[in-house]
């Protein structure tokens, strides 16, 4: 099986949103999805190693060229998660996972710029909509709604 095959095409639908987990970390499916896509060259209006994807690779204190090596040697999710069990330079244990996976998916916009990024894309979308509160709430309206979905 080759990278494109198991690559998701990222011009045609999202990767994963980022409340997925594997292994419990909120984030990394996300980033593996736009690795694959990256590595078949699908990756769209995506970015690997984006500041979101970064917050993982910061937490468990891997280097996104050597994930990104991983992946490009189509290597399945749960061989990835392997990888990065034996190689973070941080190993965090299952309860800090959850804490900081917990904290990830509440995260809300702390700065006034930030807030005001977010109220106008927001109202770019959906002025309707108040239940957006945090940026991975941001992330999923964005992915639903870029790919055709009603907001």
């Amino acid at each position: 099986m080759s990278i494109s095959t198991i690559a998701p095409d990222l011009t045609q639908r999202p990767p994963r949103s980022p409340r997925v987990r594997l292994g419990g970390y909120v984030i990394l499916p996300r980033a593996i999805d736009k690795g694959r896509a990256k590595a078949a060259g699908k990756l769209g209006e995506y970015h690997f190693a984006c500041p979101l994807d970064q917050r993982f690779f910061d937490f468990v204190k891997i280097i996104a060229d050597d994930l990104y090596a991983q992946i490009k040697a189509e290597k399945g999710d749960w061989e990835i998660l392997q990888w990065i069990q034996a190689n973070a330079g941080y190993k965090p244990s299952p309860w800090e996972i959850a804490q900081w996976s917990a904290f990830q998916e509440a995260r809300g916009f702390e700065a006034v710029p930030s807030k005001e990024r977010v109220l106008k894309e927001v109202t770019r979308i959906n002025a309707e909509r108040a239940d957006i509160v945090t940026g991975f709430d941001l992330l999923d309206l964005d992915d639903f709604v870029t790919f055709g979905g009603k907001s």
